[in-house]
């Protein structure tokens, strides 16, 4: 049991070490950089995901809404999370639509669309991402795998690839959220 523990251990380390590529550290850059640019043309950010990733979307909201590290005025920030929405909308039309009608309903031009998924295929964010593109909205995908369909409906994203499972994917995701909410923090240096 003992070797197995140590052998996730070190998956999960492998995983948070992507952050330190290149790569990643510029698209973490990029990304603040939206965020600010967001935040400070008025703005608000909508985020989205499935399951575990759609969890992370809240977390990641949430922090923006509230606190994080430090008291500061709040960002708006929204997970596309309403079950009663999600419930409706599947029932009346189909899963596959729950976020892009909020995108339809929320989004504005000055506005940042996050999605979150490990593998980049699911036809509910691609259908939001697609909503997004044609208000004008920026899409930025933190994808994992190969990046899946979702890649080519993103005008900027990170794919954790090497991982066959969701929840590695999910850690360096976020892991990098965290690391962009304390630079935005930073950037706007909005502490109270």
């Amino acid at each position: 049991m003992k070797k197995g523990i140590l052998d996730s251990v070190e998956e999960a380390a492998r995983a948070i070490a992507i952050l330190q590529e290149e790569e990643s550290v510029e698209f973490i850059e990029r990304v603040v950089s939206y965020l600010v640019d967001c935040f400070s043309s008025g703005g608000k950010v909508l985020i989205a995901g499935n399951g575990g990733s759609l969890c992370d979307a809240m977390h990641f909201a949430e922090e923006f809404t509230g606190f994080y590290r430090e008291k500061r005025r709040p960002f708006p920030a929204m997970a596309l999370a309403d079950p009663s929405h999600m419930s409706c909308v599947a029932n009346d039309t189909s899963f596959e639509e729950v976020f892009s009608r909020c995108i339809e309903a929320f989004g504005k031009r000055e506005d940042l669309f996050i999605a979150l998924t490990t593998s980049g295929n699911s036809k509910n964010l691609v259908r939001a991402a697609k909503a997004a593109r044609e208000r004008g909205i920026k899409v930025i995908g933190f994808l994992g795998k190969e990046g899946g369909v979702l890649k080519e409906f993103c005008d900027d994203f990170w794919i954790v690839n090497g991982f066959s499972y969701s929840d590695r994917i999910q850690e360096a995701h976020m892991a990098a959220m965290h690391i962009i909410i304390e630079a935005v923090e930073k950037e706007l240096l909005v502490f109270v």
